[in-house]
């Protein structure tokens, strides 16, 4: 076996590692740098996410209307 001085080795190894990671990753310019210019490439903005649902029936109707005129017209240019 290794001994003792191998276990307190391991010992800081297994403290020191994720302490280092939280540190370097965690750093708010290394965010910033790195992360941010990504997350706007690989996620819609917030204004694509957020859908207003129609609530009267009125405006339900008007919508699905609009919705199958879209589908005839993306049919029709497919033709």
């Amino acid at each position: 076996m290794g001994g003792p001085n191998l276990e307190v080795f391991k010992f800081s190894l297994y403290l020191f590692v994720p302490i280092a990671a939280l540190v370097h990753f965690g750093d708010p310019e290394w965010y910033k740098r790195n992360v941010l210019p990504y997350r706007d490439k690989l996620f819609p903005p917030p204004e694509r996410l957020t859908t207003r649902f129609p609530t009267e029936r009125s405006a339900v109707q008007e919508e699905l209307e609009r919705i199958k005129a879209e589908r005839i017209a993306r049919r029709v240019a497919r033709e």
